[in-house]
C-alpha cells in the first residue's frame, strides 16, 4: 500500500494522479512494497529559494529538494514485509505502525516550466522526471 501525499498550490496546475502513478511505477520497479509513505510538495520559486538557502547554503532557487527519512541501522526494517535492495542499503527506518516513510520531495513550478520549455516538453513530463530523479536520490540510486 502506497500513500503518496501530493501538495501544491492550487495557482498550479499539476496533474496529481499522474505524479502518484509514476511514484508507485518507480517503487514497484525496484520491488518495494509495504506500507509506503512519501510526500511530494509542489511549490514556487520564493519558498524553493528559501529551503536551498536554509538546508543548502545556497542563495538561488532550484527545481528540486529531497529529503530522506533514514537511519543506518538495517535491524530498523524489520516492520517491512517486502522491501527492494536499494532501501536495505539506504537503511531506512520502519516506524512502529509499520509504515516506511521515505521522505519529502520538494518541486519548484516555475523552475519545472522553464526546463521543460528548454527541453520542449510538457510540463508534466518535466515534473514526472523531477519526481523520479528526487525519488532515486531518497531510494539512494544515483544513477538510473
Amino acid at each position: 500500500m502506497f500513500n503518496i501525499i501530493v501538495n501544491a498550490d492550487p495557482r498550479y496546475n499539476i496533474n496529481k494522479d499522474n505524479i502518484r502513478v509514476v511514484v508507485a511505477d518507480i517503487l514497484n520497479r525496484f520491488r518495494i512494497s509495504g506500507r509506503i509513505e512519501l510526500g511530494i510538495n509542489i511549490v514556487g520559486d520564493r519558498k524553493m529559494h528559501e529551503l536551498n538557502q536554509r538546508y543548502r547554503g545556497l542563495d538561488s532557487t532550484t527545481n528540486i529538494l529531497s529529503f530522506a527519512l533514514e537511519d543506518s541501522i538495517p535491524a530498523n526494517l524489520q516492520h517491512v514485509p517486502r522491501i527492494g535492495p536499494a532501501c536495505r542499503q539506504a537503511g531506512f527506518v520502519a516506524a512502529p505502525d509499520k509504515w516506511l516513510r521515505l521522505g519529502d520531495i520538494v518541486v519548484s513550478y516555475p523552475q519545472a516550466v522553464e526546463d521543460a520549455s528548454m527541453d520542449g516538453i510538457p510540463v508534466d513530463d518535466e515534473i514526472k522526471n523531477l519526481v523520479e530523479h528526487g525519488l532515486n536520490h531518497l531510494l539512494g540510486i544515483h544513477h538510473v
